[in-house]
């Protein structure tokens, strides 16, 4: 199996925290979605390889993100749909995930995705007090996120993700458990939870340092990572990566595919594509991605990896989620030397209760989620 990822670059509003690719002037939308068809038919032949090598010649998931996808029409999703079936094979594909924004989501909408191949969707709650959304710059109003996730329900989609953000400095631990406590009650089956971070080119970052919004603390991410951890086990949803809670069932399927070495393929501005020993990522300029796909080339950089990198990678995707870091599989793919600078370097993790080993694998432990980065990069062979 393999994945699909297309990035709508597309916002209606620039929120203050993101540094994802995206543009709030939809002039070349038009002119973005005729690129974007071509081409999905310029990179057919992307699996090629790797299906004749014998991986499953299959498509397992499409996930379309951005940006804000859902400020496409219904027809023109239908439109990219009927691209990707002519040139790849969509027979076995299980989830295709819509990213949308709680604004977006009409019940005349949402009638409508019911009619296409979107049988997930990704809403982009962030918070449901007012206060935070305006720190975040969002668009859509508390009441707006309820409404939302309840007329999802209502149409039918019960494959249901919500994103929150902790850390937000508006944000009190209490009113952080308020946030927690609506999603039980609304049967969301799946939560992607992100500790809010200033990125240097970021809105937020420049007021910051101008000091005209308040600082994000770590202690405070920290403190509200231990309550979301607690909380979701409490309710029986499975912490199965790091920024990732799932009830028994409803994993991400594509975003699985991230995390175990699964090949996808990115469409669309600033999107990465990924194949074994190689990396690939469009150009982010929406502008720049509509002109050479329109005179037949596609914008893109490519990294060929070493096997130290694509060690490195194992190490940190595995070590986020729950399976944790297989030690057979580092012998097997990477030798026994890997194995042994692997355990040596991991020794003093184990000891201090930030990881432990289980059946053969380095899992991280609860305090050991919220530093995962920084324990993957120690791992690291060099």
């Amino acid at each position: 199996m393999a994945g699909i990822y297309i990035h709508i670059p597309f916002c209606r509003q620039a929120c203050h925290y993101c540094n994802f690719h995206f543009t709030v002037s939809f002039k070349k939308k038009a002119a973005f979605q005729r690129a974007l068809l071509k081409e999905i038919g310029m990179q057919k032949g992307f699996f090629r390889d790797v299906w004749h090598a014998g991986s499953s010649g299959a498509i397992g998931t499409v996930y379309i993100g951005g940006g804000t996808p859902s400020v496409l029409d219904v027809a023109d999703l239908c439109h990219i749909f009927e691209q990707l079936g002519t040139h790849f094979p969509l027979g076995d594909v299980q989830e295709v995930t819509l990213e949308a924004n709680p604004d977006d989501i009409t019940m005349e909408k949402l009638i409508s995705l019911g009619e296409t191949p979107v049988n997930r969707l990704s809403i982009g709650v962030q918070s449901f007090f007012e206060q935070d959304l305006r720190y975040l710059n969002r668009i859509h109003t508390p009441g707006q996120a309820m409404e939302s996730i309840c007329n999802a329900r209502k149409a039918g989609f019960d494959r249901l993700t919500i994103d929150l953000i902790y850390g937000i400095p508006t944000l009190s631990d209490a009113r952080w458990k308020e946030n927690l406590a609506k999603i039980p009650d609304l049967g969301v089956p799946h939560v992607s939870a992100y500790a809010l971070t200033v990125e240097s080119k970021t809105v937020l970052n420049h007021l910051i340092k101008k000091g005209k919004a308040a600082p994000v603390s770590d202690q405070q991410c920290a403190r509200q990572f231990d309550i979301l951890c607690g909380f979701m086990e409490q309710h029986g949803y499975l912490h199965y990566e790091t920024s990732n809670f799932s009830l028994p069932g409803h994993f991400s399927g594509h975003n699985l595919s991230y995390w175990t070495g699964v090949p996808y393929l990115g469409l669309g501005p600033s999107a990465h594509s990924y194949l074994p020993g190689k990396r690939k990522w469009n150009v982010s300029n929406t502008s720049r991605y509509i002109d050479c796909v329109n005179r037949g080339s596609i914008p893109a950089e490519e990294e060929l990896l070493t096997p130290a990198q694509e060690l490195n990678e194992y190490i940190m995707t595995s070590l986020r989620t729950m399976w944790g870091c297989s030690l057979e599989k580092v012998e097997r793919q990477w030798g026994r030397q890997a194995l042994q600078s692997l355990e040596k370097k991991g020794e003093k993790h184990l000891r201090s209760g930030l990881m432990t080993e289980k059946m053969r694998h380095l899992v991280l432990t609860r305090k050991g989620k919220f530093l995962a980065d920084g324990i993957a990069s120690d791992l690291f062979s060099l």
